[in-house]
């Protein structure tokens, strides 16, 4: 276990930038050199569709459960229940979702080629300090819960 008395996260960057940040450098890469994808924009639309209610019931879950979204922020509760049964993370997950959906409403491939970019950041520079303060704040509880159910799926 991670011994840590953080009160909250030392999250580097706001998640939603990182991946509005990779769109637009997506966009600007695209005008500069294409490289087109079939555009497939009924697809890209479910999935924009698919991480929007994601994002939502699970903004709606830590909102019952009296939690932040804010990942500057301090938890004061542990959900694990409504998506997080499933996914520790799934807002990023629903970003994701969102962002692949963009990429193929725009039959643009430069989304793709830096989402390796994006995982990273969302990883290492939000998801691991999210990680290190729910391990400071829940101790065994929180580590038994990452042994159930998975980061991403």
């Amino acid at each position: 276990m991670i011994r840590n008395s953080r009160k909250r996260p030392a999250t580097l960057l706001p998640p939603p930038l990182i991946y509005v940040a990779a769109l637009w450098a997506a966009w600007e890469l695209h005008e500069r050199l294409p490289l087109p994808l079939p555009r497939l924009p009924g697809i890209g639309w479910l999935l924009v569709a698919l991480g929007s209610v994601l994002m939502l019931w699970a903004a709606w879950t830590m909102f019952r459960h009296h939690t932040t979204v804010n990942p500057y922020k301090g938890v004061a509760h542990l959900v694990q229940h409504g998506p997080f049964a499933f996914s520790r993370n799934p807002i990023y997950l629903a970003d994701s979702t969102i962002y692949f959906g963009v990429m193929l409403i725009w039959g643009n491939l430069w989304p793709l080629l830096l989402y390796p970019i994006v995982w990273a950041a969302i990883r290492y520079g939000v998801i691991r300090n999210e990680e290190a303060h729910l391990t400071a704040r829940f101790g065994e509880t929180y580590a038994q819960y990452c042994r159930h159910v998975r980061r991403w799926l």
